[in-house]
């Protein structure tokens, strides 16, 4: 059963417009037709249409179910925006299907992007989520610069991957503490600057290397993030 996202569907009852619009008018659905809808809040709705409308569908909630997500720690990933958005996006998208809580546009000295529009990034995620059938859409910040992320990220595991190989590094699958609430930080195509790197190390984040390869930064934040759900898979 096709998956529709309606993030206030138990207070209105209706789908969004662009929902409705692929329901009535692509779809071809009408009255008394049975669809799937979740809220991005961890719940899935099995509802049948009252009233077919290309732009307010209404539908009757039939019943509502919790999805549990399958890993229970907060798992983030503070990046910073490539220059080619399209590589974000890309990886927005596979984060939301491997399964992440928030993701964090991450302001860096080098970093070439330092403006996003956090609502194409959300859309993207709310097709990622429809798609790999989750019910919770991942929390996505505006840019945020990397000291504020550090202020906050209290009692948390923190990482950090660079190249910098003049720098203190350890392997990332050595110093994971599974099942732990986690930050990981990925820097931008410059990569962190060394004044970063010592801001980070002095509070607290754990400098890490994700093998002999060097990485693009959107393969190293989805590389990390894979990483997580394997070292906790395997205890």
């Amino acid at each position: 059963m096709i998956r529709f996202y309606a993030p206030e569907i138990k207070l209105t009852g209706q789908l969004p417009e662009s929902d409705s619009q692929h329901a009535v008018r692509v779809l071809r659905m009408r009255e008394g037709d049975e669809l799937q809808i979740v809220d991005g809040k961890g719940s899935v709705m099995t509802c049948r249409i009252v009233d077919a409308h290309s732009k307010h569908t209404s539908v009757e909630i039939l019943d509502t179910k919790e999805e549990i997500l399958p890993w229970s720690q907060q798992l983030t990933v503070a990046v910073a925006p490539t220059k080619h958005m399209d590589r974000m996006e890309w990886m927005v998208e596979k984060m939301t299907e491997i399964g992440v809580n928030r993701i964090i546009p991450m302001l860096c000295e080098r970093s070439e992007r330092k403006e996003i529009k956090v609502e194409r990034l959300e859309k993207i995620a709310v097709s990622a989520m429809k798609q790999s059938l989750k019910a919770t859409l991942p929390i996505i910040d505006g840019m945020t610069r990397l000291r504020e992320i550090l202020e906050k990220a209290t009692g948390i595991n923190k990482y950090a991957g660079y190249c910098d190989e003049s720098l203190p590094r350890i392997d990332f699958t050595e110093s994971y503490v599974p099942r732990s609430d986690t930050l990981i930080l990925i820097g931008p195509e410059g990569d962190f600057s060394p004044t970063e790197i010592k801001m980070a190390i002095d509070m607290g984040v754990t400098p890490v290397t994700f093998g002999k390869n060097r990485l693009r930064t959107e393969t190293a934040a989805l590389y990390g993030l894979t990483a997580c759900h394997i070292l906790d898979d395997s205890q």
